[in-house]
């Protein structure tokens, strides 16, 4: 329980800092900046979508045979989203997804 949980915190500290933060002497806002509109830049724009790759090597270590790996991988990314929607200030959360869905 305790590598869970520490897993969860630095899964959510390494995503915040790489997709908010600008980091020690604006390193990681140079490579934001570096990384430009194509795939990787993107990629270090939504953190949800970058908790994904960085909540992988985590669950690898994690789990013990590849189903539990891929559950602990999934359920860290989920974890530092849950906990990033928890201490994001409601002026700062992106807008709703328009459900475009026919009726």
């Amino acid at each position: 329980m305790l590598h869970l949980t520490l897993s969860i915190l630095a899964v959510w500290r390494i995503t915040h800092l790489l997709a908010k933060e600008d980091g020690p002497f604006d390193w990681v806002y140079r490579l934001r900046v570096k990384m430009g509109n194509g795939f990787w830049g993107h990629l270090l724009d939504c953190f949800y979508c970058l908790s994904i790759w960085v909540s992988l090597p985590f669950g690898i270590w994690l789990g013990h045979d590849v189903p539990e790996q891929f559950l602990y991988w999934i359920a860290l990314s989920g974890a530092a989203c849950l906990l990033e929607q928890g201490t994001t200030n409601s002026k700062n959360k992106p807008p709703d997804i328009p459900d475009y869905t026919e009726e």
